[in-house]
C-alpha cells in the first residue's frame, strides 16, 4: 500500500516516517504539515492510506477526512484521546495515540492491508437473503455464506460495505450498515455508532464510550449511547 503522513509537527511526522520504515509492504509518497497542502498532492495522486493528525491549523483532520475519496483508508495519529468516537464517524480505520509504539502502528496497518485486500475483490451491492430465525444468507466474493446470527460478534460498516466480524471469520459484502441493521433480529442487534453494529450476546463489558467483545473494543456514538444504555443495558440489568 502506498501512504502518506499529515500533521503540522515536524517532529510527529518524523516518528511516523520511522515507524512506516520499520513496516512491510508500505511506500511513503509524502510528508505534509497540513491539509491544504496534502489536499493538492491528491488531486494527481491516487493514496491508499493516510496516517493523519487531528489537530491542525485550518481544516483538522476530521474535516479533512470527510473530503477524501473512498478509496483512501485513514488512520488517525493524534496526542488526544477524546476525538475517538468523531474518529470512526468518518470511517477510520484506526487511532493512534501519540507517542506511538511500533506493536501498536504495525496492527492498525495489518488492519488497513486486510481490508485492502477484502475490497479490491470484486463485489457488486447485495442484500442478506432466506433470513429465519437462526441465520441468513450473504453473498459475499461470489459465494453465499451462511451465518448464523449467534456467531455474528459485531458488524462494522467501512466506506460502500459491511463486514460480519463472526467467530471464525470476517465476511465482507457491499451493503450499507442502515440495510443490514433494518433486517436484523432488534432484540439480538443494536447499532451503537455510525458504524458499528453489536450484537448484545457477545458483549463482555461496556464503559460510557466503549463496549468490549472479546479484544475488540468498540466505540459508542454519542447520538446512540441514551438508547443503547436505556433500552440494552440499564433495563436489561434491571429486569434480572
Amino acid at each position: 500500500m502506498n501512504c502518506i503522513i499529515v500533521d503540522d509537527e515536524p517532529l510527529a511526522r518524523e516518528a511516523i516516517q520511522m515507524l512506516i520504515a520499520q513496516t512491510d509492504n508500505l511506500d511513503l509518497m509524502g510528508s505534509f504539515n497540513s491539509s491544504d497542502a496534502a489536499t493538492k498532492f491528491l488531486l494527481d495522486n491516487t493514496v491508499d492510506l493516510i496516517f493523519l493528525d487531528i489537530q491542525m491549523p485550518g481544516i483538522n483532520g476530521i474535516e479533512f477526512a470527510k473530503t477524501i475519496s473512498k478509496e483512501t483508508f485513514v488512520i488517525f495519529t493524534t496526542a488526544f484521546s477524546e476525538f475517538a468516537t468523531d474518529s470512526y464517524e468518518v470511517d477510520a480505520i484506526d487511532y493512534l495515540i501519540k507517542p506511538v509504539k511500533l506493536e501498536r502502528f504495525q496492527k492498525g496497518v495489518d488492519k488497513a492491508q486486510t481490508y485492502y485486500k477484502l475490497f479490491n475483490a470484486d463485489y457488486t451491492n447485495n442484500n442478506i437473503e432466506n433470513i429465519t430465525d437462526d441465520y441468513f444468507f450473504v453473498k459475499a466474493d461470489r459465494k453465499m455464506f451462511k451465518v448464523y446470527f449467534n456467531d455474528i460478534h459485531f458488524i462494522e460498516g467501512l466506506k460502500d460495505y459491511v463486514v460480519m466480524h463472526t467467530e471464525s471469520q470476517k465476511v465482507i459484502t457491499a451493503m450499507n450498515i442502515k440495510t443490514i441493521h433494518d433486517q436484523l433480529p432488534k432484540n439480538m442487534f443494536v447499532r451503537v455508532s455510525k458504524s458499528y453494529i453489536i450484537n448484545i450476546k457477545q458483549i463482555e463489558s461496556v464503559d460510557n464510550n466503549t463496549v468490549y467483545i472479546g479484544k475488540n473494543e468498540i466505540p459508542i456514538g454519542n447520538i446512540y449511547r441514551d438508547f443503547f444504555f436505556n433500552e440494552f443495558v440499564t433495563k436489561k440489568i434491571l429486569s434480572r
